[in-house]
């Protein structure tokens, strides 16, 4: 079983063919699924898309590019909605200094206020951060210093030592289709020196299809070769690879339930499972 944990069934892109994208998933062997929101005014679009599915789940939160819009809607809707049996996470927040839809300013804020409501519900951070390392870790230190919260970096496309602090501060790290592209070496060295443990795999759908759908349109069923690409960059077989990022994830949405055939899995303080 794999877990695509960030994927945005919402968009357009799917709304022509949700079920048949739900079906090839688990086909694929995707065993859940998350749709990560962009505008908390949205919840409702995304709540419905998980009840009519059982094995799909959701987040609540502002995108950063959309950071400008929702200013005025405060931490605790934030958790108050957050409660709905099948919310896991929150965001996607975070800094995007590649496009700066919204103002720097605007972002942090947002940033800042979607790690108090993680903090808060003690549910994970679907955080994005595009050009914008150092500034994302000076966040991440700050709010740390100010108590721990559960997040994990999402779509990982930034440096190693912005990798390995989020490791220290005990956050995860996502990789998606870029992994698998041409020109991502460095990308896939970083994947091979963090520990197993604290691995992620997702699409991002309807973006970034990995190779051999580079330029087509993701879905969740794509993840398997999100997970094939970094399994080969560690030397380990996709099995391995599905084993551990499938318990990763279980460990870190603690809301999700896990399927009753799909054991816990031990790794070892090395990595190794």
């Amino acid at each position: 079983m794999l877990v695509d944990h960030h994927c945005h069934l919402d968009f357009p892109q799917f709304s022509e063919d949700l079920g048949g994208v739900v079906a090839r998933a688990r086909a694929a062997g995707v065993g859940t699924m998350v749709t990560i929101s962009t505008h908390i005014r949205r919840f409702g679009t995304y709540k419905a898309i998980a009840e009519a599915h059982e094995d799909i789940f959701f987040s609540v939160g502002t995108h950063p590019h959309n950071a400008h819009e929702e200013l005025d809607i405060p931490v605790q809707e934030i958790v108050r909605l957050s409660q709905h049996p099948k919310c896991v996470a929150v965001g996607e927040a975070g800094l995007d200094y590649f496009y700066q839809h919204s103002s720097r300013e605007a972002q942090a804020e947002g940033f800042r206020r979607h790690i108090q409501a993680a903090r808060e519900t003690g549910l994970p951070l679907e955080i994005h951060a595009r050009d914008a390392d150092e500034d994302t870790a000076a966040i991440l230190l700050d709010e740390h210093s100010q108590g721990a919260f559960p997040a994990v970096l999402h779509c990982f496309t930034s440096g190693r030592d912005l990798a390995l602090k989020a490791v220290d501060l005990g956050l995860y790290v996502s990789f998606s289709g870029v992994v698998s592209f041409k020109k991502a070496e460095e990308l896939r060295q970083i994947a091979t020196v963090l520990p197993l443990d604290r691995i992620l795999v997702e699409t991002d759908a309807p973006y970034l299809a990995p190779v051999p759908f580079r330029g087509k349109t993701n879905e969740p069923a794509y993840v398997v070769h999100t997970a094939q690409a970094v399994a080969d960059a560690r030397g380990i077989t996709l099995t391995e690879l599905a084993l551990a990022t499938t318990d990763n994830f279980f460990r870190l949405y603690k809301k999700a339930r896990r399927p009753a055939d799909v054991p816990e899995l031990v790794v070892s303080a090395t990595g190794a499972a």
